[in-house]
């Protein structure tokens, strides 16, 4: 998939992490899409930097859909105000959906379902399901673990190369805008 990006799930956490870069970069990434109309689709809440990055692409000017479920929305977290609500039943569906929702997807540091969610994206790309590209950000040298997993599970024969994925990562906000608008093009 080439052209155009008219829609990005971004996946992050619902807490704010140790380092405040973590807020700083979520918001700059909010900012971007917000203002270059870029749809923003995430996980609804309005905690953390789930809700740090839906609040600037808001106040950017930005459309954000949050996609939550019922068990979400009544015992975690609450829905983020000023959003497009969808509500599903369950975490499978919700994928799903932010997925059909989405023409590419932005992966900032986050917890354990952002992890699934990123090897769920990279797992459809090498079957062969998907190949809408996967941008991650590298606030702080967070992602820099599963990095070398990843390359850990490679030399042992495992998985392919990288080249077989649609996955671009950067070290700073700079660097990812730059990398989303070379794509586009």
């Amino acid at each position: 998939m080439s052209g155009k990006l008219k829609s990005i799930a971004v996946y992050c956490g619902h807490q704010f992490g140790t380092d405040s870069r973590f807020a700083v970069d979520a918001a700059a990434i909010g900012e971007f899409l917000g203002r270059n109309k870029i749809r923003m689709v995430f996980g609804g809440g309005n905690v953390g930097l789930m809700g740090t990055v839906a609040t600037a692409a808001l106040d950017a000017g930005g459309h954000v859909i949050g996609v939550s479920t019922n068990n979400v929305i009544e015992k975690q977290e609450p829905v983020h105000s000023g959003v497009e609500v969808t509500v599903v039943d369950g975490v499978n569906e919700r994928k799903q959906k932010m997925f059909e929702l989405s023409d590419a997807f932005i992966i900032l540091p986050g917890g354990i379902g952002t992890l699934n969610e990123l090897t769920d994206i990279m797992t459809m790309q090498q079957i062969g399901e998907s190949k809408k590209p996967l941008f991650f950000l590298n606030t702080a040298g967070f992602w820099i673990p599963f990095v070398r997993l990843f390359i850990h599970m490679q030399k042992s024969g495992f998985i392919e190369t990288i080249h077989d994925y649609n996955i671009h990562g950067a070290n700073t906000v700079d660097d990812l805008i730059k990398r989303i608008l070379k794509y586009e093009n």
